[in-house]
């Protein structure tokens, strides 16, 4: 399962840091985590092509394929 949505780019990110009252006190780390995407695999079907694809999008990505148009998206993300 892909890692990154090829619509939006999106992929994980590292997150995590401080609170303010470590901050304001003594140095106490908190330790490093990784924030994932909301990814969903989908089945879309593109008329133009006749054919339909599985993809693994982010949720903004789905949003933007419905409201942009499935084609002419995924041929500006470079996917068909």
């Amino acid at each position: 399962m892909a890692k990154v949505c090829p619509v939006t780019k999106k992929g994980s990110r590292i997150g995590g840091g401080y609170s303010n009252r470590t901050r304001a006190t003594q140095f106490n780390p908190t330790g490093k985590s990784r924030k994932y995407p909301n990814l969903q695999k989908k089945r879309i079907y593109i008329p133009e092509l006749k054919r339909s694809i599985t993809l693994t999008l982010s949720a903004k990505g789905i949003k933007t394929l419905q409201k942009q148009g499935v084609y002419r998206t995924l041929k500006k993300a470079g996917v068909i």
